[in-house]
């Protein structure tokens, strides 16, 4: 089965590329041909001989082609030129598999089989992936039987020489009747898919059923080509049921066998998705596909290109590991020429977004040798050289193929204006676009290039674009929409920088379409009235009258509406009427109000209020710095149980009433105090006396090898 790839993604931010689906999944259920060879007995020989050729006439029969070779081998000992033998050979090597081996019996005795074999020798060369050879075969054939136009068809399909195929299949289901009228009916569905897809083909209706699930699978193909997806994914669905009705019959047939028969139909499904922008569930889907492992190296290689697709420049891990699936062995032979170079672009691409970039420049050389009028293997080195910051090679590289292939020049242009832009070259920018002849005269172009020089202050240049896209549309396409459009465009932008006299003749070319243009009138007329005033005059005498432009117009409603920006306010009610003024009485203004200000909950009125209070207090004058706590002062100062603001005063030796000595601990005069005539109590920071008085001693630390105590 042929499936589908996706085209190159996004190259990079500079090179805007879309993922475009291009290539579409479709069925080929080739016919097996049973060569089964009636193996006469020869005319001649013993009776070992002709139990030999009973031996492989039974084997032939029952299918067991392993053990007619062997008597096979022993008849050919004895006659090695036996023609019958020779072809027997032929026929049973063919059943097993073996067509090298066939092959090398044919070609070796070529001169004693002849034209006999030519059958089998291009279904050997085609069965090799030989089909070019298979094809001179066939056509070397002195009689085209109905196998070998059979086979025809098939190689023809190989060589995607789709028209020629299908008129093959068509005239075989016209002549033929046998039991494989089913299978050629789905090759020739096949056919038709194809041409939709990867030919952009009209799909014809041939009138072939939809009785099996292939019939029905390949229809969906079809319709996928030509973009109907939901009737594509409709008759996906059919398939499917189909599919899952026809071998659920069969008990030797597991549920494993059927799921695997469906992953063809699923990874369809989600092929459709993804086209439709639903990438988780299409994501889903093809996961599903991959973990069944299916036999087709084809599907798989699809499958896994596919998720690079969804991935693009994310989860790249996942990617590396998927691409792998793509390099199986046979791949090339499962798919078409479209679809290989798909899967070869997203390598590219991938190398390039993993920053391997050897491996990229590798494969797009690769890739535009094989193709060198194609443009994304450009596109891509030119991404390349993008992200390495080397825009000017890249552009360098872009304008050598676009001189090499003018007609792929507009999609390499683009990407060339785009390098500019990044690059700050607007004005070069410009002129490569205003050189794309396909573009030039778009509408879309023609916005981007005026943008672009009114961007760089050039009204010249801007309105030098629309001057000629109006003259083209003017010869090609007089009074189109386009045209009109280009004209009004073209004139307000003109009336928009001051070039009222510029925009003269577009006013007068539009107002001729449509008279009863008050608009554009109402526009000539304001550009007349620079230019000639007469002629404004006579022009504004088709402006309709007063009455006739006045609405019935409800303006308080209007004002008031949902969608009113701005609501005049409505006056006051009048009480009574304003009497008229006498003259030189002079309207007195109102005077506003004042309001009091708050005054603060401790004012006394009978205090005044200090004339510092607006400073702060750091910078008032009788501001004397923050006090310190005592308690503060006095940690760490002074000996152990002393206070520093009591130790002038609790001095002895400072007073006169002192004793010229200390009192000795424990006599009587050490407890008293001498008179003071103030009558002051002393601090207790004093020692404590003999009657038991005690005081609070401050927590401190005590000093290593030191003593306690006072």
């Amino acid at each position: 089965m042929l499936l589908a790839t996706k085209s190159a993604s996004s190259l990079s931010e500079y090179i805007k590329v879309l993922f475009n689906p291009e290539v579409n999944i479709f069925s080929f259920r080739s016919t097996t041909y049973l060569l089964v060879h009636s193996a006469n007995m020869a005319s001649g020989g013993g009776v070992a001989v002709a139990s030999l050729w009973t031996e492989v006439n039974r084997c032939g029969q029952s299918g067991d082609y392993t053990r007619a070779l062997k008597a096979l081998t022993k008849i050919l000992h004895e006659n090695r030129d036996d023609v019958t033998a020779l072809h027997c050979k032929v026929v049973c090597l063919v059943q097993t598999g073996s067509f090298k081996e066939a092959l090398n019996v044919m070609n070796t005795h070529s001169k004693s089989l002849g034209s006999d074999v030519v059958f089998e020798k291009a279904y050997c060369e085609y069965r090799l992936n030989r089909v070019e050879s298979s094809l001179k075969t066939i056509e070397s054939a002195p009689e085209q039987t109905d196998k070998l136009k059979e086979l025809y068809g098939q190689v023809l399909y190989r060589l995607e020489r789709y028209e020629e195929c299908r008129s093959v299949y068509t005239d075989l289901i016209r002549n033929s009747q046998d039991e494989y009228e089913e299978e050629r009916k789905t090759n020739l569905a096949a056919v038709v898919a194809a041409m939709s897809q990867w030919e952009k083909a009209s799909m014809e209706d041939l009138g072939l059923p939809e009785s099996t699930y292939e019939l029905c699978y390949n229809t969906a193909c079809a319709l996928i080509g030509q973009g109907q997806l939901t009737e594509a994914f409709n008759k996906l669905r059919q398939a499917e049921e189909l599919c899952r009705v026809s071998l659920a019959d069969d008990s030797d047939v597991t549920e494993e066998d059927i799921e695997s028969e469906l992953a063809v139909i699923h990874s369809q499904m989600a092929y459709i998705m993804q086209l439709q922008g639903r990438t988780d569930e299409a994501l889903q889907l093809y996961n599903q596909v991959i973990k069944l492992k299916p036999s087709d190296v084809g599907l798989l290689a699809v499958t896994a290109n596919n998720i690079i697709t969804i991935n693009k420049d994310q989860n790249v891990f996942d990617s590396k590991k998927k691409v792998k699936l793509t390099n199986a062995e046979g791949v090339e032979y499962k798919l078409a020429r479209k679809q290989l170079q798909a899967i070869e672009f997203n390598k590219a691409l991938l190398a390039m977004y993993t920053n391997q970039a050897d491996q990229c420049r590798k494969l797009s050389s690769s890739l535009h040798s094989q193709n060198p009028s194609h443009p994304r293997p450009v596109l891509i080195q030119a991404a390349q050289l993008c992200r390495e910051k080397q825009h000017s090679r890249a552009i360098e590289l872009l304008q050598q193929f676009s001189d090499q292939n003018p007609e792929s020049a507009s999609c390499i242009k683009l990407t060339m204006a785009q390098l500019y832009l990044v690059q700050g070259h607007v004005t070069k920018a410009c002129d490569v676009l205003r050189s794309i002849e396909a573009f030039r005269h778009k509408a879309g172009m023609v916005s981007a290039l005026v943008a672009l020089y009114s961007h760089e202050e050039d009204i010249d240049g801007a309105i030098d674009v629309f001057k000629q896209a109006i003259e083209h549309f003017q010869s090609e396409q007089p009074g189109s929409a386009a045209h009109l459009a280009l004209v009004r465009e073209a004139a307000n932008f003109k009336l928009k920088h001051g070039r009222k006299k510029e925009a003269i003749s577009d006013l007068e070319q539009l107002w001729k379409q449509n008279t009863k243009d008050v608009h554009t009138l109402a526009q000539l007329i304001s550009a007349y009235s620079l230019v000639d005033t007469n002629k404004a005059k006579s022009l504004s005498k088709h402006l309709p009258s007063a009455e006739t432009m006045s609405f019935n117009v409800d303006v308080d409603e209007l004002e008031n509406s949902h969608g009113a920006t701005f609501v005049r306010k409505k006056a006051g009610k009048v009480v009574g009427e304003s009497l008229p003024k006498e003259p030189g009485q002079v309207e007195l203004k109102k005077k506003k109000k004042k309001k009091k200000g708050k005054l603060p909950k401790n004012y006394d009125p009978n205090v005044t209020p200090d004339p510092e209070r607006w400073l702060p207090m750091r910078e008032r004058s009788y501001y004397r710095g923050k006090k310190k706590g005592k308690k503060k002062e006095q940690i760490g100062k002074g000996t152990q149980g002393a206070m520093a603001g009591a130790s002038a005063e609790l001095d002895a030796s400072k007073t006169a009433s002192s004793p010229p000595t200390s009192p000795r601990p424990g006599s009587a005069s050490g407890s008293s105090t001498a008179p003071s005539s103030s009558g002051v109590v002393p601090p207790r920071q004093q020692k404590p006396s003999s009657s038991g008085a005690t005081r609070k001693k401050a927590p401190q630390k005590k000093k290593k090898g030191g003593k306690g105590g006072w």
